[in-house]
């Protein structure tokens, strides 16, 4: 999932901290990193799920080879990312942000794994959120994300709560990058992606 990689439309914590120039770098960056790791995998099927919907037509996206772009649709993220779930081809179905600079493809490999096993599975981040969420989808559809808080260190302890009595298993944990101590812990990696920014 995905936002229209332009100013004011992304990261604006991290821009208030680093500057707009900066913090869209690092976003455009990441995305295109993550795009290019995942969708070249023949192992699944890359979909990049963009916002606004207007925005999939836009020229600014990566484009590899086998790459589809469809809407996210309105809603918040809990409403966008049931939608997927809900509305994509039968199997398994794993969601990942754009702003996880230690993602690789091995961890999308281990979540499906996991889905072998599982009804869910998540990736945990440090802040309480997760960077990956994906569910197995059968023989029984989930809906995990109903008043979850998000953007808050409660979201995933609110969507395991709606999850009770299923089987729930956890990919690794990784950061994405909000806040300037975000982008400090990701060290290396954020600086690879942006190398013209020192923090």
């Amino acid at each position: 999932m995905a936002k229209l990689p332009a100013m004011g439309r992304v990261k604006r914590r991290l821009a208030r901290e680093i500057g707009d120039g900066a913090a869209i770098r690092f976003y455009r960056a990441c995305l295109n990193h993550t795009v290019l790791r995942l969708a070249s995998d023949p192992r699944w099927r890359t979909l990049l799920a963009v916002a606004p919907d207007t925005a999939v037509a836009a020229r600014c996206w990566p484009s590899p080879k086998r790459l589809v772009r469809i809407p996210q649709g309105a809603g918040d993220l809990g409403v966008s990312m049931q939608r997927l779930f809900d509305t994509l081809p039968p199997g398994p179905v794993v969601i990942v942000g754009s702003d996880i600079p230690g993602i690789r493809p091995a961890h999308i490999a281990s979540a499906f794994a996991l889905l072998g096993r599982a009804d869910a599975v998540f990736g945990p981040a440090p802040d309480g959120g997760y960077w990956l969420v994906g569910q197995r989808r059968s023989p029984r559809r989930l809906v995990p994300f109903a008043r979850v808080p998000w953007s808050t260190a409660e979201a995933l302890a609110a969507t395991l709560d709606n999850l009770s009595g299923k089987i729930v298993a956890f990919a690794p944990r990784l950061s994405d990058v909000d806040t300037i101590e975000d982008y400090r812990r990701e060290g290396d990696l954020a600086e690879r992606l942006v190398p013209s920014f020192a923090p």
